[in-house]
Parts: structure tokens; sequence; C-alpha cells
């Protein structure tokens, strides 16, 4: 729990800001974007599978982030293969919201945090 400290530094910095923290890279992306991914990742498109892993890799990042910092494994050790096959069911439902709202939803189900 040596991280614990840092998380609420960092917690207490983003709500001092007046501006509503900025989502970078493919957390930015729609869920509709990440799906005509995944279909193509899915039946061997070459270009899709690219972008796929670079979704892939985002999300690696963003989980690899949560667990340092939270000290606990915010995906409950599902295999980032199967993290992202429950992301597009969910995309499926939410086409319009961004892959990072997908993915924190999918690490507060699975981890139990909240906000």
């Amino acid at each position: 729990m040596r991280y614990f400290p840092l998380v609420l530094l960092l917690s207490a910095l983003v709500c001092q800001g007046a501006e509503k923290p900025q989502v970078w890279g493919y957390g930015a992306k729609e869920c509709r974007d990440y799906n005509s991914t995944y279909s193509g990742w899915s039946v061997g498109d070459e270009a899709a599978i690219f972008e796929y892993l670079r979704y892939r890799s985002w999300l690696a990042g963003l989980a690899t982030g949560l667990s340092l910092a939270t000290g606990i494994d915010v995906l409950k050790g599902v295999e980032i293969t199967g993290a992202m096959r429950s992301i597009q069911v969910y995309c499926d439902e939410h086409p319009d919201d961004p892959f990072f709202g997908a993915s924190m939803d999918l690490i507060r189900s699975l981890s139990g945090l909240s906000g």
C-alpha cells in the first residue's frame, strides 16, 4: 500500500483543478470505433489487428497504472483478451461512450473501485 499516499495526492490535485481531467490516446475514442476495430480483428483484417493491439496496449497501461496506484489487481486476474471482449460487449450497448468509460466500467465491476 505504499502507493496509497500518491493516490490521495493525485486525487487532491485533480479535485482542486477547475478543468475536467483530460483523457488521452485510445481512451478518448468512441466505443463505435473500438467495435469496428474489434470486428476487423476477429476476422483477421491486418489493419484492424494493429489497431486492436493499440487499444489493448492502452488498456494494459491503464490497468497497470491503477493496479500500482491502488495496490490491488484491478482486473482481478482476468486476462487482457477477456477484458477486451468484455469491453466490446459494453461498447455494443453504448456505442457513443468513450473507450475509457467502457474500460472503467469493467475495472469498477471487477475491482470494486468507485468513482
